[in-house]
C-alpha cells in the first residue's frame, strides 16, 4: 500500500474542529477514506485541460425569467380560514414586544 498522505494527527485535528469523538478504528477508517479522496483528486489532476475554457457554472447562465403574474389574488379568505385569530383580513398574533 502506498504511503498515506494524511496523518493521524491531521485526522484528529479535523475531528476536533468538527467536534467528533472518534475511536482508533474510526480514525484509521477516516484516514483511509481521505487518502482515497486525495488519490481521486490526483487522478483528476492528470487530465489535460489546456483546451477547456474556464467556466463558473455548469448550467445555463442567468436567472430564468417568467411573467410577473398574481396567482393567489383571491385566496386571502382561504388563507385566513384556519387562522386561530384574525383582525380586519390579517392574522392576529400575540404582542411580543412591549
Amino acid at each position: 500500500m502506498p504511503e498515506s498522505k494524511i496523518t493521524l494527527e491531521q485526522v484528529r485535528h479535523v475531528a476536533l474542529l468538527a467536534r467528533l469523538e472518534l475511536s482508533p478504528q474510526d480514525e484509521n477508517r477516516l484516514r483511509a477514506d481521505m487518502d482515497e479522496m486525495l488519490a481521486y483528486v490526483d487522478k483528476l489532476n492528470e487530465l489535460d485541460t489546456r483546451d477547456v475554457p474556464p467556466t463558473t457554472q455548469v448550467g445555463e447562465a442567468g436567472t430564468p425569467m417568467r411573467d410577473d403574474a398574481v396567482t393567489n389574488g383571491s385566496a386571502a379568505e382561504d388563507m385566513l380560514a384556519n387562522a386561530p385569530a384574525r383582525d380586519r383580513g390579517y392574522f392576529k398574533v400575540p404582542k411580543i414586544i412591549e
